[in-house]
């Protein structure tokens, strides 16, 4: 998969549709309240039963923030009530002790990730006390070998807290910076100065910490070419390991929040596909590598390795070389991957504390995978992370004759081919240069379940 990206504005015009970013298959439209929380349960038994158990990956959910993002389309709380915080953590606490007694000591947390809301809502004290209950709970991996990450929201934190965080056995930050341009960050309400980003970047490199990620977003309102390159500049200068520039989706009728951005200060979709091309001509030609789905990372980068090693993963949190474990979601609406299944808790916290009073697991609704979801998660999951789908492989492992069994996806994939977006060989399909930035179109031609009532409901895959 490590071919030069082609960047053809005709083509991403015309496959510019809605869709899923598949960090699961099934997405989460089909998950069902009929998967409660005596499936999760099950499945966690049956996860401690494999002749060899998964290592053990945990999410927490922190829905607080102290402004509005008008962007952002997260499952947030907007308060400065900081007690909200103290009552969320002694709840939390809860239900990771619940969640740990489910699963066998002997399997290591390798994998930690917070995120939000904004996680560092939690004051350092607070996130060391909820840190001590993981690890008094689970078998907690504590070489720097694990990856353990958190989402820092700059105007939230100070360099010594940076110092705290990798005390505490985080080595992974992702900073939220979206854009550097105050016109832009005054439309989307969220203004944080340049200098404290770089004191926050320079701090974790002083702290030590393996991988520092940035996160940006094109397509915002007051956004041009000219603004976006300044911006581009400065992050190309902090060198960051990772940066995800996320292209925008606007929905004020789905996402309340961005009904506060004023319409004519949206960009027009041309403008759009020219702050894509911009992104991807300035940083690969800083040397940073396209890994897929708005995600590029120094060569050096664990992610860089794994996608030339064939060793790239992919989960709810994207791309990762740590994927390949059960993942247990924690606190409300947070999602959960144990075994064959998946789990997502309640999002409403009256909710999930009314669960949690009641010695009950917030389990909301959740899904079973079956055999050929689990064919099709896997076809999906080689064409992302690896540009390519062998068919030999998936015919050995399932007992099929690929180009039989998805006839109808291959033929699906006719266009795609005379586009140049895929070659079809005999024995394997394989993404084009001109596809890596359309693999979320070519993976939907494998997707059984998307109707055109679903697609509806996912944002334009450029």
């Amino acid at each position: 998969m490590n071919q030069p990206l082609s960047f053809n504005r005709d083509l991403i015009e015309k496959y510019d549709r809605p869709g899923p970013r598949y960090t699961s298959y099934p997405t989460a439209p089909q998950f069902h309240k009929a998967f409660a929380v005596d499936d999760y349960q099950a499945a966690a038994k049956a996860s401690n039963n494999d002749v060899t158990p998964k290592p053990l990956s945990v999410y927490i959910h922190i829905p607080f923030c102290k402004s509005l993002c008008y962007y952002c389309a997260c499952n947030k709380i907007i308060t400065h009530k900081t007690e909200r915080a103290v009552e969320y953590l002694a709840y939390l606490k809860r239900e990771i002790t619940q969640q740990a007694s489910l699963f066998d000591s002997s399997r290591r947390l390798t994998q930690l990730h917070l995120g939000g809301g904004t996680p560092t809502y939690f004051t350092s004290e607070q996130l060391a006390d909820l840190m001590q209950t993981l690890r008094d709970t689970f078998n907690m991996d504590n070489s720097d070998a694990h990856e353990f990450s958190l989402e820092v929201d700059p105007r939230t934190v100070a360099p010594a807290q940076i110092h705290t965080l990798r005390e505490l056995g985080f080595n992974r930050l992702s900073f939220g910076v979206q854009d550097f341009d105050e016109a832009v960050q005054a439309a989307v309400n969220r203004i944080q100065s340049e200098q404290q980003t770089r004191d926050l970047v320079m701090a974790a490199r002083d702290a030590g910490f393996k991988s520092i990620s940035v996160d940006l977003i094109y397509g915002l309102p007051l956004q041009t070419v000219a603004s976006f390159d300044v911006t581009l500049a400065k992050i190309i200068e902090l060198r960051p390991d990772r940066i995800a520039a996320y292209s925008y989706a606007h929905l004020p009728e789905q996402v309340k929040a961005q009904g506060l951005i004023r319409m004519e200060d949206m960009p027009p979709p041309e403008r759009k596909l020219e702050l894509l091309e911009l992104t991807i001509q300035r940083l690969t030609e800083a040397g940073y590598v396209y890994i897929g789905m708005d995600h590029f990372a120094l060569p050096e980068d664990e992610l860089s390795r794994a996608q030339a090693n064939g060793t790239l993963q992919r989960n709810f949190q994207g791309y990762s070389t740590h994927a390949d474990c059960d993942l247990i979601g924690i606190g409300v609406s947070s999602i959960g991957k144990v075994g064959d299944s998946y789990s997502q808790n309640v999002k409403e916290l009256s909710r999930y504390y009314a669960r949690m009073d009641s010695d009950m697991l917030p389990v909301q609704r959740g899904y079973h995978l079956s055999e050929d979801d689990k064919l099709r998660r896997d076809v999906i999951t080689d064409l992302m992370c690896h540009g390519r789908v062998d068919y030999s492989k998936f015919e050995q492992r399932y007992q099929i004759k690929f180009t039989e069994y998805f006839a109808d996806a291959l033929a699906l994939l006719a266009e795609h081919e005379s586009d140049g977006l895929v070659e079809r060989h005999k024995d394997a399909l394989v993404l084009l240069p001109q596809g890596h930035l359309l693999m979320r179109s070519v993976a939907m031609t494998f997707d059984a379940y998307l109707g055109e009532e679903q697609k509806g409901r996912f944002s334009r895959t450029v």
